[in-house]
């Protein structure tokens, strides 16, 4: 498989800034495993989806993870920008990415500066570089870092949102899934943006049942495929967790015959890694560089509900993957000439597989 494989030409224009005014105001483009694409709002899913079905959503909560920071030397030059990424050791270092890393030596002392548009309402901790673990920077902090980052942190919007102003106060509210629980993740599973909660209370009602599961999102998920042998690529290690509960609804639902729903790629990548040799998901905590791409079958899962992805990217060839290569340009040709919204704040497809 070419790089070249898995390109289609997007409008500029066509890739969402912000959010729509309600998260439930998104379109839904439907793609059955036979027939017609279907074109709804994403409010009638709930009619959509079958009585019993299983949906699995993930539950990671964003943290606002990056930092501007100066070295106290050198005010008058561009802020270092950095991004949290993960814990590393008990004593609050972390590994992070940093713009501007070139300059930072082990031992370079640097100072937070207040995220733009807000005024922090408590002191900074200290941050000191450590060292270097291959791409990122390890840097130690002097305080607990995920309260801070409450304070002192804005929402990492993707590189594709592009606004000179940075990220609103919105954004920490509309970047975050109304069923996020568990902080650590840099980037939101974007499809379970478009939900709300009486959408939640509409499929309990009609006897759909949700369980969770939690991958931290990193920036791994838009690294570009730089080898044009896309067999070649290495995916970013994602940590995951996979309750018991939701081990077990996944085999209640698989002995009765109910299907399974995925909400976004993060919980098909989840899954799939939870796999046991007899096909059945385990429990507990993991790590996964899974790479789901044409080829790799998707057993965990039946329907996968998703945004619409980068072309060239490893979502978009998960997502072919699941539901088949031709079959998916068609509908992004189509959802092309409709005007759909992509990315992130975009719009959303439901996908059965063939």
């Amino acid at each position: 498989m070419r790089l070249s494989d898995f390109d289609y030409p997007l409008p500029h224009e066509l890739i969402a800034q912000t959010p729509a005014d309600r998260r439930d105001a998104s379109r839904l483009m439907v793609v059955p495993a036979r027939g017609a694409i279907e074109h709804h709002g994403f409010a009638e899913l709930p009619l959509l989806l079958p009585e019993g079905a299983l949906l699995v959503v993930n539950d990671a909560r964003v943290v606002p993870a990056r930092l501007f920071a100066r070295k106290p030397t050198a005010h008058s030059q561009r802020p270092v920008e950095i991004v949290a990424i993960e814990r590393r050791g008990p004593d609050e270092l972390w590994a992070c990415l940093v713009r501007g890393a070139k300059a930072l030596h082990e031992g370079t002392e640097l100072s937070l500066q207040p995220p733009r548009g807000r005024a922090p309402s408590g002191p900074p901790p200290r941050v000191t570089v450590v060292g270097r673990d291959g791409d990122e920077v390890l840097l130690r902090f002097d305080a607990p870092l995920l309260p801070a980052l409450e304070d002192w942190g804005e929402v990492p919007l993707p590189p594709y949102i592009e606004r000179e102003t940075g990220p609103t106060e919105g954004d920490r509210e509309r970047y975050q899934t109304v069923f996020a629980q568990v902080p650590g993740a840099v980037a939101a599973p974007t499809a379970g943006l478009h939900f709300t909660e009486e959408i939640l209370g509409a499929l309990a009602a009609r006897g759909v049942e949700r369980a969770s599961v939690t991958l931290h999102v990193g920036p791994g998920t838009f690294a570009p495929v730089r080898d044009d042998d896309v067999e070649r690529h290495v995916m970013h290690a994602e940590r995951y967790h996979v309750p018991e509960g939701t081990a077990a609804a996944h085999a209640r639902a698989r002995a009765e015959g109910r299907p399974v729903i995925a909400v976004g790629t993060t919980v098909v990548r989840t899954l799939e890694s939870a796999l046991d040799a007899d096909g059945r998901v385990a429990a507990g905590d993991g790590e996964t560089r899974l790479f789901v791409r044409p080829g790799v079958a998707v057993r965990s899962v039946d329907r996968l509900l998703t945004n619409f992805h980068m072309p060239r990217s490893t979502l978009l060839m998960l997502v072919m993957a699941f539901a088949g290569r031709e079959r998916i340009l068609h509908a992004y040709g189509e959802a092309i000439a409709r005007r759909y919204r992509f990315f992130s704040y975009g719009d959303a497809m439901l996908l059965e597989k063939p």
